[in-house]
């Protein structure tokens, strides 16, 4: 095998899950209601930025960048383990949301607060998914840009994460959503709020 084949291993796996989570998109109820789009825009521009820098796509360009440590090929594919298991974290919850699930900040005709399988561990599982995917990514790449991706696009699924729950709340009810967020944590399993 060659030296880079585990994050070739890698970018399949993310390319397969790409692809397959765009055309999943299709199955989805219509919204009728969303937040100004200028609210999401932070959000989406950490997306965009996060991701360019975590799997390098600038690479041929810039020429070289700050390598912190090249994994070693045994950890970089113990490293592919989790990657899957984040990206399987956030199909359970995607097929578990149905048709209430949505790219955007969305709420539904039938939007209610789903408290069930992998919404009863934490609030936000497709984000944490994302998150332990992401952060798979960048310790097997080990690089300075890798990392920093990884924080962008970390702290764009939090702020997400916020104004979906304040959008939720205003929406669905302070107290149903309060009652949830007290007994489930946003983002990480066994932690407060």
């Amino acid at each position: 095998m060659t030296p880079d084949a585990p994050e070739t291993a890698a970018r399949a796996i993310w390319l397969a899950w790409c692809a397959s989570w765009f055309l999943a998109a299709l199955w989805r109820d219509r919204a009728v209601k969303r937040p100004a789009v200028r609210q999401q825009l932070v959000y989406r521009g950490l997306a965009v930025a996060g991701t360019l820098l975590l799997f390098g796509l600038y690479r041929h360009r810039l020429g070289s960048e700050l390598i912190f440590w090249r994994t070693p090929d045994a950890l970089a594919w113990a490293l592919v383990a989790p990657l899957v298991v984040g990206l399987a974290f956030t199909w359970w919850a995607r097929l578990h949301l149905g048709r209430l699930w949505s790219a955007s900040v969305t709420r539904k005709a039938d939007h209610r607060v789903v408290d069930t399988g992998p919404y009863r561990i934490v609030r936000h599982p497709i984000y944490t998914g994302i998150i332990v995917a992401t952060l798979a990514t960048a310790a097997m790449r080990g690089t300075a840009l890798a990392w920093l991706g990884f924080v962008l696009l970390t702290l764009g699924w939090v702020i997400k994460a916020r104004l979906e729950e304040s959008f939720l709340r205003a929406e669905l009810g302070r107290e149903r959503y309060d009652d949830y967020s007290k007994r489930v944590p946003m983002l990480v399993p066994g932690t407060r709020r």
